[in-house]
């Protein structure tokens, strides 16, 4: 069999377990993404003429393949989210506005004490490592588009909204991390001043910008243009969450702003058009399946590359640096941040335990080996995230069944209230 033959063989095989996997996995205590880092190692462990996997021989293709799995799982997690923008969302911000850049400065630190990299390496460390996950969260996330705005509980809904946000508001962070590599023994007086107006406040405002002025458009379109012809919504065609995807995400990047941004607020925008139509379903559930399809797919490649060595450059002190970040760094930043919140004890301590790691940080240490060298072998760089992922993956792909499972039933036998009140 041919080298591009085994390849179809390989990616469909993998997309027909997409789809039948989930229905039989659905009580047991695992989630796909542990099912398809398993098969990649194993996969790349017999003698079969695949791809290489290695992210530093093939790091264009590992950004532009993370970037549209990122921007697509932002689309569906903006579609999924039934709580209009206001005062219900105070746990999100908390998560933004505290977590993300504790957590960037705790991990940063982290790696330049334990790892002695270049502040510049080790901040780029922390900004790719701190977002919570869009793509391998979803198992925490919430579900389908639903008509009532209280149907979103306050975990599953504080950890998707933190997701569709905190990837693009990590850019700023990561664009820090290269402006400091780039300007080398140079103090931050050469870079600080544009790096506030350019890439924090112009390219954030800019994204927001384009996030709602295209989501508006788009659902005026689909459920209130004047000709039934252009009203998508009664055609009832799911592609066209791709379509609005890619146009934003264009759109943004083309102007200066951020993509992720202006993805997951379009998809936001898109809601409150018409927030009860079953369009939105239709359109979430396409964007779900090729988000899954392109995860699958992904996660086999990382699983082939730590199963041909990805982490032979990885040290105990990298070791370390990830398992600070998984089991204290985001649990303590996150319970603290919460305190006298909505979330109630017990939904605190999934929120903040369940900070889940992946596609987000593949794409951000992709992205920025392209842009500057940072004083650190990129095998090494690769080998921190890779692991952290990975640790991730097993974490909280194998505790987030059990966990939200326990959570729901307490929730029916005590109510909501008892949730948030109890300890």
């Amino acid at each position: 069999m041919g080298h591009i033959d085994l390849v179809f063989v390989v990616a469909g095989a993998c997309a027909l377990l997409a789809a039948a996997l989930p229905g039989l996995i659905h009580r047991l205590p695992v989630s796909l993404p542990v099912l398809f880092l398993v098969g990649g190692m194993l996969l790349y462990l017999l003698p079969l003429d695949l791809p290489e996997p290695d992210p530093v021989a093939h790091r264009g293709s590992v950004q532009h393949l993370t970037e549209l799995c990122l921007i697509v799982s932002l689309m569906g997690a903006g579609l999924a989210l039934n709580r209009p923008f206001g005062r219900r969302w105070s746990t999100t911000w908390r998560l933004l506005v505290i977590v993300l850049p504790v957590t960037t400065l705790l991990v940063a630190v982290s790696a330049h004490a334990l790892l002695g990299w270049p502040a510049a390496a080790a901040l780029l460390l922390g900004a790719a490592l701190a977002p919570t996950d869009p793509v391998l969260a979803s198992d925490v996330q919430v579900g389908e588009p639903t008509d009532a705005e209280h149907d979103d509980d306050e975990v599953r809904f504080s950890l998707t909204s933190e997701a569709g946000l905190n990837d693009g508001l990590a850019f700023p962070l990561v664009y820090a991390a290269v402006a400091m590599a780039l300007a080398g023994t140079g103090g931050p007086g050469e870079w600080l001043g544009h790096w506030l107006a350019v890439e924090l406040l112009y390219a954030c405002a800019a994204g927001v910008a384009v996030g709602l002025g295209a989501g508006w458009l788009l659902g005026r379109l689909f459920f209130r243009a004047e000709r039934s012809s252009l009203r998508l919504a009664e055609r009832n065609e799911g592609f066209v969450a791709l379509a609005a995807t890619l146009l934003t995400y264009g759109i943004a990047e083309a102007v200066g702003g951020y993509g992720f941004i202006a993805v997951f607020t379009a998809a936001c925008a898109i809601r409150a058009v018409e927030r009860s139509h079953g369009y939105h379903g239709v359109l979430h559930g396409f964007i779900e399946q090729i988000e899954r399809l392109i995860t699958v797919w992904l996660l086999i490649l990382l699983g082939g590359y730590v199963a041909t060595g990805g982490l032979r450059d990885l040290t105990w002190r990298g070791a370390a640096v990830g398992l600070l970040l998984l089991l204290v760094i985001r649990p303590l930043a996150g319970w603290l941040s919460l305190s006298r919140g909505r979330a109630g004890p017990r939904e605190r301590r999934l929120i903040a335990f369940f900070g889940v790691r992946g596609i987000g940080s593949l794409f951000y240490v992709a992205y920025a080996l392209g842009q500057a060298d940072f004083g650190v072998a990129p095998r090494s760089l690769w080998a921190v995230v890779a692991f952290t992922v990975l640790a991730s993956v097993f974490l909280h792909g194998l505790t987030s069944t059990p966990a939200l499972a326990w959570l729901d039933r307490l929730r029916r036998h005590r109510g909501p209230a008892a949730v948030r009140t109890t300890r």
